[in-house]
């Protein structure tokens, strides 16, 4: 018992091992050893370095290209990422910049009906808007037509957008 009358809770019966905190620390040694041999090799003259007893060591213009050239390589690194991304996205007036192969539509009643019919089009869509009792709605990708009829109304008596995609006031 704790002195606020808590019990103890008892040690973990389960064995975890300590192995990943004794590599963590050995990591956390080597490279601060390495970086400060890295900052008396850049900085001391040659005569503490010989007086040490080391013979050969690399040329100290090394000290400031090995940084240069791992910045370099970063941003190298970084750029090529933000071309490839770039060169992988599809073209605005691409279909697959808007759905892709694992679209799902609801199957429609009559497949020989027109996409621009903007009422046989919400109909379509009607019953699987209604959720009776318990069950689940499933879940359905809504076609870019049927988002344009909806955003930008084109069937309304205000706004009409002729085939040249100019807007004229009717």
């Amino acid at each position: 018992m704790t002195s606020l009358g808590e019990p103890i809770s008892p040690a973990p019966s389960e064995y975890h091992s300590r192995a990943p905190e004794f590599y963590g620390f050995v990591a956390w040694t080597s490279a601060s050893l390495l970086f400060v041999v890295y900052v008396l090799w850049a900085l001391l003259p040659d005569e503490y370095i010989v007086w040490a007893g080391v013979e050969w060591y690399p040329n100290r213009e090394w000290s400031l290209l090995i940084p240069a050239w791992s910045i370099v390589v970063v941003l190298l690194t970084y750029f090529t990422y933000m071309a490839l991304t770039i060169y992988g996205t599809p073209a605005f007036d691409d279909i697959s910049a808007v759905t892709d192969s694992r679209a799902q539509y609801p199957l429609e009643n009559d497949p020989s009906r027109s996409v621009y019919d903007q009422k046989a089009f919400f109909s379509t869509y009607a019953p699987y808007t209604q959720n009776e009792g318990n069950t689940n709605l499933e879940l359905y990708d809504v076609p870019i037509e049927l988002v344009n009829r909806v955003l930008y109304a084109r069937d309304s008596p205000i706004l009409h957008v002729d085939s040249s995609m100019e807007t004229v006031l009717s």
